[in-house]
């Protein structure tokens, strides 16, 4: 595509050599280790050369995809064609504003940032410590789990929009529902995350991110490639415990499978493919259908190999 040379051109006149990669493979970037090649990938590393990209793709009339650590990605086979701006190490650093209230940098880790709020004595990220992925991407979904969500601390949010300009959305205007937010309809890239959190003895915070740990590390599939949780929960019941009473644990297509030690997660055996999991997605959510009469519906993000434009 002419546009895409050009564009490459641009930004190899602006950004230093390695910063750019020509049909990298997805599956370098996304925790499922599944997806083709990218068209092109860039890497920037501050507010200032993330700017830089998008005014250059915005001028182009190119829409990039985002993405952060890739751990809620299903990519493609075929890969994809277009820009892909990786943005896990663009915004980094987190700050304490005062005595409640800190700011994570959207390219923080979830788990830096519940252990630094820890180390400040201040509880309510708990939960988020063992969830993969950045703060960008766990506001994106509104990442939670053991009954803690992310928009029960998130005060306000700093989004870029695809032309470079920044606002703030506050309080409700983040539109947070479960897994779930305002930014799932807007164009562009959370930059940072102001969290208001209640005061607490680090000693206490840590024994219960220590005791979420194992709880996860007893009934989650950690050691293998996936996305994390697959379905959604259902209005009624949960996904986990309607594919288990399915009895489909264990079922698999080519490399893919359900967990046999959590049935809400599809892992990567080894050599699964994008064609493998989604065919195994859509078998469990026929069967589960057959024997309950509820739809599951992925929470898995599945990216298309056509131009995000």
């Amino acid at each position: 595509m002419e546009r895409m040379s050009q564009l490459k051109q641009q930004l190899s006149q602006v950004l230093p050599a390695f910063m750019l990669r020509s049909e990298e493979p997805l599956s370098r970037h996304t925790s499922f280790r599944i997806g083709g090649p990218a068209e092109l990938m860039v890497f920037p590393r501050n507010r200032e050369e993330l700017q830089k990209i998008l005014e250059l793709s915005y001028l182009s009339d190119i829409k990039p995809r985002i993405l952060g650590a890739g751990t809620n990605i299903l990519a493609p086979d075929e890969g994809v064609r277009g820009l892909v701006v990786v943005t896990r190490e663009t915004f980094m650093g987190l700050r304490l504003l005062d005595e409640t209230h800190i700011s994570a940098m959207a390219g923080m880790s979830l788990a830096q940032t519940a252990m630094f709020a820890a180390r400040n004595d201040l509880s309510g990220l708990e939960f988020a410590h063992g969830i993969p992925g950045t703060v960008g991407g766990g506001i994106y979904m509104n990442a939670g789990a053991y009954g803690g969500e992310l928009k029960d601390a998130a005060v306000r949010t700093e989004f870029m929009a695809l032309d470079g300009t920044s606002r703030w959305l506050e309080g409700e205007t983040q539109g947070f529902s479960y897994r779930n937010s305002a930014f799932q309809s807007m164009e562009g890239v959370i930059v940072q995350t102001e969290f208001a959190l209640t005061p607490g003895r680090e000693s206490e915070i840590r024994e219960r991110i220590h005791e979420l740990a194992e709880k996860r590390r007893a009934s989650q599939p950690l050691e293998l490639p996936s996305a994390g949780s697959t379905f959604k929960r259902p209005k009624t019941g949960y996904a986990a415990a309607l594919i288990e009473e399915a009895g489909l644990k264990g079922l698999s297509v080519g490399g893919a499978a359900v967990s046999e030690k959590h049935a809400g997660f599809v892992v990567n055996k080894g050599g699964a493919t994008a064609a493998d999991v989604l065919a195994l997605v859509e078998l469990v959510r026929q069967r589960v259908y057959d024997h309950s009469g509820v739809l599951l519906e992925p929470e898995v993000r599945l990216w298309s190999a056509e131009d995000a434009d």
